[in-house]
């Protein structure tokens, strides 16, 4: 007899929908599952038919083969072991046909007939609610992650019986509701604030600009100057996540598995701070079957990269692409997936190995071959990408000792989304949302630079010989600064130089 039910996987950062038939004849008792299943899913047959057994229900010794269709794609998820439970049931006879094809299951079973949660459920969500499936059937632990979703009715049985006898008109089963996770009783969340920062003015300012328009930053400056403490303050400063933006950032969690026991919406902007012995398939993503790397857990966010010339020098040309597409993808035998990279990358360093080149008060160790060897690594092309180039000089006595609070993140997050209106009020024909995302069309149609500043970007593009690329970005920064000054009409001669001090500050700038 043959059955077929609805089952979902994954495929880069979206879900597919995996119709799962079964046959189940007369002849010689096999199980083969056929539709390319990768090693999880081919495995899937032991936990089908132990949960069956464990679960009081008995199935005939018959041929069964199971088809995952589309046949041409690698199924990966072992989700697809309840639609496989429940498809197998029906051939059999022992569950409508009908009923079945009413609801999409995810969630894979343990031995005992439980059901367990698996990642991706929040795109495999989506993905059925645009196939008009109204209903759909995942673990207790992936309720919240479902219900994120509109329009689609949620069940979460225990275990496969409960859901069998449901499906039986045997029992009853309610629609799923979210699931409050009460937070300890004294617990107090740290937040990571501008406040905390003595000092540095100059740096505040220069992180005030790369947020409000999406700027890459790099920070060169002597250990204990306050680079990591400023990075780590960023996203204190963005301004609030879409509900849009939220949910593509949780639905790239979901399906890297790091949407903790909770699976609600990620309402925070990510900051991903991989350590500098990372791979390149950690920090861009990889692997056989290719899953999001750091560049793309940071969408919407910040990536921050200490100790930039650590990293190694494939991993960091390997960069080039995100910065510059905002996606990357990723190659593979069976095909191409790519996913989204729309960050702000905030890199720190030393200006040498001993870190004191250039500091009035230390004297530098460093032979000239040293630093040369130590910068080699941090290529023109990619520097050229990175907008705004900083030196952060070590924090004065009197700051550090100074009494008077600095200005909150509070504040200075109400002039970076007052100057990100004004770019998405620009821009909202294009369909981007900050000026670092312009190109070179939108710049000569949307910036307006005036005489004066176009003199003084011209002698200072000709003496210090930049590249087109950072004639572009001197631009973008400077059209944020004229945002942030009230909305500007026109980039002046003061805005052009405030971007090209920000731009030329260090020793690595082009």
């Amino acid at each position: 007899m043959y059955a077929r039910t609805f089952g979902a996987s994954t495929l880069g950062v979206d879900g597919l929908i995996i119709s799962v038939e079964v046959d189940s004849a007369n002849g010689m008792p096999a199980f083969d599952i056929v539709g390319l299943p990768n090693a999880s899913v081919r495995e899937s047959k032991e936990r089908v038919r132990t949960a069956i057994k464990n679960s009081g229900l008995r199935l005939r010794a018959e041929k069964i083969t199971v088809n995952l269709a589309p046949a041409e794609i690698r199924k990966e998820s072992a989700g697809l072991d309840l639609p496989m439970a429940i498809g197998l049931l029906a051939a059999q006879g022992q569950i409508q046909q009908k009923v079945c094809e009413e609801f999409l299951f995810i969630a894979e079973l343990s031995l005992e007939g439980n059901l367990r949660s698996v990642r991706g459920v929040l795109p495999m969500t989506i993905i059925a609610r645009d196939n008009k499936f109204k209903k759909i059937v995942v673990a207790p632990e992936n309720v919240n992650e479902a219900l994120l979703v509109e329009g689609v009715e949620v069940f979460a049985p225990e275990t496969l019986r409960e859901l069998v006898d449901f499906l039986r008109d045997e029992g009853e089963l309610s629609p799923a509701v979210k699931k409050i996770e009460e937070e300890p009783e004294g617990f107090v969340e740290l937040v990571d604030d501008f406040s905390d920062v003595q000092g540095q003015f100059m740096a505040k300012r220069a992180l005030e600009i790369a947020a409000a328009g999406g700027h890459n930053v790099l920070m060169v400056g002597v250990p204990g100057s306050g680079k990591t403490m400023l990075a780590k303050r960023m996203s204190s400063i963005l301004p609030e996540m879409t509900r849009e933006e939220a949910l593509e950032v949780t639905k790239i969690y979901s399906i890297a598995g790091k949407l903790g026991t909770g699976g609600g919406l990620i309402t925070k902007r990510p900051f991903q701070n991989p350590n500098h012995d990372a791979s390149a398939a950690a920090i861009i993503g990889g692997g056989t079957i290719p899953m999001p790397g750091q560049v793309t857990l940071a969408h919407n966010g910040v990536l921050f990269l200490d100790e930039l010339p650590e990293f190694k020098k494939t991993v960091l040309e390997a960069l080039r692409e995100p910065l510059e597409e905002r996606q990357i993808t990723i190659s593979r035998v069976n095909g191409s997936l790519t996913f989204p990279s729309s960050l702000i990358l905030i890199c720190a360093m030393n200006p040498c190995p001993c870190g004191w080149n250039g500091d009035p008060d230390h004297s530098c160790l460093c032979s000239t071959q040293a630093i040369k060897r130590y910068t080699q690594k941090l290529s023109g092309p990619l520097l050229d990408r990175i907008d705004i180039h900083l030196r952060v000089p070590r924090v004065k006595y009197e700051d550090l000792s100074s009494k008077r609070k600095a200005e909150p993140s509070s504040e200075v997050r109400k002039r970076v989304s007052a100057a990100r209106e004004i770019q998405i009020k620009r821009l909202e024909k294009y369909h981007i949302f900050c000026n670092a995302q312009m190109n070179h069309p939108m710049i000569q149609s949307l910036c307006n630079v005036t005489e004066g500043a176009q003199q003084l970007l011209k002698d200072v593009f000709e003496t210090k010989k930049l590249s087109a690329r950072s004639y572009d970005r001197i631009i973008k920064v400077s059209q944020t600064i004229a945002d942030l000054d009230g909305g500007a009409p026109e980039i002046s001669e003061q805005h052009i130089a405030e971007a090209i001090n920000l731009r030329n500050d260090t020793d690595f700038s082009n």
